[in-house]
């Protein structure tokens, strides 16, 4: 068979199946073993001659400090023509949870510039249903490379330093894929250490209803839903945990003919990054953990000259939540922290003379402590 077309961003089990010989189509398989608080059942068939497409290892940035980190543009483009892909290929992209993880393998193809891509509309399940052939799941060597040049394109994307005004602009809304519950704060989140709550002034579409089970929903009916929720002319930002299925929510609105973006970091980062508004006296007991924990021990004597600036529940609600940072979001939750507290310089002087203090408390200052002193007066100031 000819080279194929695509012209829609979601297609049929049928319409995959009469285009299976296509010469230039290249049919993905992007389902994720395992999702955080629900490892899922894979199946150990597979459409033929599809290729993994793996999110989590070759298409995230994984030096990244959060999950399903969007990838540069020449790492996308690299890893893509690893798989054979070319500037004329058509392809398809499905999971084995019917449309679960496709549609974020279909968003990081329009993010970088390729248009001729569809998800399988029911993934595995829609193929089974059929009764179509399968074959077992095998790693498909491909021979010589695609020519695929990757084009970023920065309306698909936002990021965590836009976010703020965004939620503020009347051109925008934001638009959470996760459950209710969890919106709400009503259960807490999956991922160990992650504190519930909502971006401001975001609004919930749990990603299930705009399904039919494990098939979208019509164009009409999409359009619906998105009317209740947004102005015709606003852009869509949508968010979820970690990207995932944020990138259903961009594929119905595509569909219904909405602009739209993902924000990449989600709520896995900003939910790290910001605060409940601490108080000055939480935001000090962070600030001297991070300084007494920069030689990678915490001293007796700097526990307790902390616990003589803060209440014991304080520093221990603090510690608790230091303990679960990384050293990125460490720094970003100090500088969010001084702001928020909108800092004088008699703030700033009181602050460093804490820090000196207690860098002495247990008799001398390692060069690691002073270094991080320093460091810390340079950038929250």
């Amino acid at each position: 068979m000819a080279n194929v077309s695509i012209t829609e961003n979601s297609v049929s089990a049928e319409w995959l199946h009469d285009h299976l010989t296509a010469e230039n189509l290249i049919i993905f398989d992007a389902s994720i073993p395992k999702v955080v608080g629900n490892a899922s059942e894979l199946s150990s068939k597979q459409i033929p001659n599809a290729r993994f497409f793996d999110i989590k290892k070759q298409f995230s940035d994984t030096q990244a400090p959060f999950p399903n980190t969007i990838p540069s543009a020449q790492a996308f483009e690299t890893a893509s023509r690893s798989l054979g892909v070319n500037q004329n290929s058509a392809i398809v992209i499905y999971d084995d949870l019917g449309l679960y993880s496709s549609p974020r393998a279909w968003w990081l193809f329009k993010t970088f510039g390729f248009n001729n891509v569809a998800v399988l509309n029911g993934g595995m399940p829609a193929w089974l249903l059929k009764k179509y052939r399968t074959e077992s799941k095998t790693v498909k060597h491909v021979n010589g490379k695609g020519d695929f040049k990757a084009v970023y394109n920065p309306n698909n994307v936002v990021y965590f330093k836009s976010l703020e005004t965004i939620s503020k602009d009347a051109n925008y809304k934001i638009i959470d894929a996760r459950s209710s519950d969890r919106f709400n704060c009503v259960v807490a989140e999956p991922r160990k250490g992650l504190r519930s709550g909502i971006i401001p002034n975001s609004v919930n579409l749990p990603y299930n209803q705009v399904l039919d089970g494990n098939i979208l929903k019509s164009k009409n009916q999409l359009e619906s839903i998105f009317k209740e929720l947004a102005e015709d002319k606003q852009h869509l930002v949508f968010t979820c945990g970690s990207g995932i299925t944020a990138s259903i929510l961009s594929l119905a609105a595509t569909i219904a003919n909405y602009s739209n973006s993902v924000y990449d970091g989600s709520w896995t980062e900003y939910g790290s990054l910001t605060t409940k508004q601490w108080s000055k006296e939480e935001l000090v007991a962070y600030i001297l953990l991070y300084i007494a924990n920069s030689d990678l021990h915490e001293t007796n004597d700097e526990k307790d000259f902390i616990m003589s600036k803060v209440d014991r529940i304080t520093f221990a609600n603090i510690h608790a939540e230091f303990d679960n940072d990384n050293d990125y979001q460490c720094l970003q939750k100090m500088i969010k922290g001084v702001e928020a507290n909108n800092y004088s310089k008699d703030d700033f002087n009181a602050l460093f003379t804490d820090i000196k203090l207690m860098l002495y408390a247990d008799g001398e200052a390692v060069d690691m402590e002073e270094a991080t002193f320093m460091y810390l007066r340079k950038i929250l100031k």
